[in-house]
């Protein structure tokens, strides 16, 4: 097995998790063209495959989001509904988020678009709960997350973004004209929604606002894969670090959802038959407490342990001995009072105007 050159050499960003996976429970709501390839590939996980002498009816088969060429507007009643005769001088695609949340980086993917990448390509994010339609996106206020930048082919291009914290719910990209691109990552800091964060949950899972705060190796996959929804499918969809050969141990560490009493945690090693690890020991992060002490795991295996803390705890660490692979990390326990508070003063604080006025104290705290 070979690391992707992605986790090699990858930006600070990208230890977050991916909003926009599919794996997460991202999806694709809207685009205005996909000729030639279907904008759902954008958020298929791994990377974008390819075979040089794939073509069907509509030409060359690309594993990723490509639109037509676009031409010059005409003019003329026969021009007026012409495919491809759109006045606009972009492409673009509307993303709902697997959660909410502060959107710190993200990476536009042309792999083996070539000849036919776009140059540029901007992001935006918009906010609106529940489940907003299309037309009612589209006609969103959309906050700018990155300037028109431009685009290499072929190429995994990052960008960090700076814009001041705003919760995103959706996500636009635009490609300028129009062209191809293989997967777009979208990488933050999910914000739970505080109004479904009442009694026992799982304070780590990304979903809720868990995140990873640090990890001492991700050489063949993220670590913020173990907080994912669900069960893992393939061993590369949870976390595998390197082979050790110092004699030291690897780790993760989690900042949860907020601070919480904890009541068991679940160290799953589903899929990793001759990796996984050999024990595992959980403390807190702040104080060093144990919480679970060094503890024998069994390959391919979802392991559910108890666990009590003398006081609540805001991070956790994993560690893992030596090495190997971590397919789901779940730490249930139940939120403070005041971290439930706090939660729900930053959701408040984070949401545009117009939508915190709709929000009660009913709804928050109940």
């Amino acid at each position: 097995m070979t690391a992707h050159p992605e986790l090699r050499t990858h930006p600070e960003f990208r230890t977050l998790a991916d909003l926009a996976s599919r794996a997460l429970g991202g999806s694709v709501v809207w685009c205005n063209d996909d000729f030639f390839a279907s904008a759902h590939n954008l958020i298929s996980a791994g990377p974008a495959q390819h075979d040089p002498v794939a073509f069907d009816a509509r030409g060359k088969v690309y594993d990723g989001w490509e639109t037509r060429r676009r031409r010059p507007p005409e003019t003329g009643s026969a021009a007026i509904d012409r495919p491809g005769n759109n006045r606009s001088v972009s492409d673009e695609v509307i993303l709902r988020l697997a959660s909410p949340g502060i959107v710190r980086g993200v990476l536009i993917d042309t792999s083996h678009f070539t000849g036919n990448f776009p140059p540029y390509a901007s992001v935006e994010g918009a906010t609106l709960l529940d489940y907003p339609s299309a037309e009612q996106l589209c006609a969103a206020s959309w906050t700018p997350l990155l300037a028109k930048s431009e685009l290499a082919g072929d190429t995994e291009n990052s960008f960090p973004i700076f814009v001041a914290d705003h919760l995103s719910s959706h996500v636009r990209l635009r490609i300028y004209p129009d062209g191809g691109v293989a997967r777009f990552r979208v990488y933050g800091e999910p914000i739970g929604d505080p109004r479904f964060l009442g009694g026992r949950v799982d304070l780590a899972a990304a979903l809720n606002g868990g995140r990873i705060l640090s990890c001492s190796n991700w050489f063949y996959s993220a670590p913020a894969n173990t907080l994912a929804p669900g069960r893992s499918s393939v061993m590369s969809d949870g976390w595998e670090n390197a082979r050790r050969r110092d004699g030291g141990n690897d780790w993760i560490e989690v900042e949860l959802a907020g601070a919480g009493t904890l009541h068991s945690v679940v160290i799953d090693t589903s899929r990793f038959v001759g990796n996984a690890p050999g024990a595992a020991m959980l403390s807190d992060a702040e104080t060093g407490e144990r919480l679970l002490p060094r503890t024998r795991l069994t390959p391919d295996t979802e392991h559910v342990f108890k666990i009590a803390s003398s006081t609540p705890v805001r991070r956790v660490r994993l560690d893992v001995y030596p090495d190997g692979g971590i397919a789901r990390f779940r730490v249930f326990g139940e939120l403070t009072a005041e971290a439930r508070a706090e939660l729900g003063r930053r959701w408040l604080a984070l949401l545009p105007d117009e939508v915190a006025a709709g929000i009660s104290d009913h709804e928050l705290f109940d």
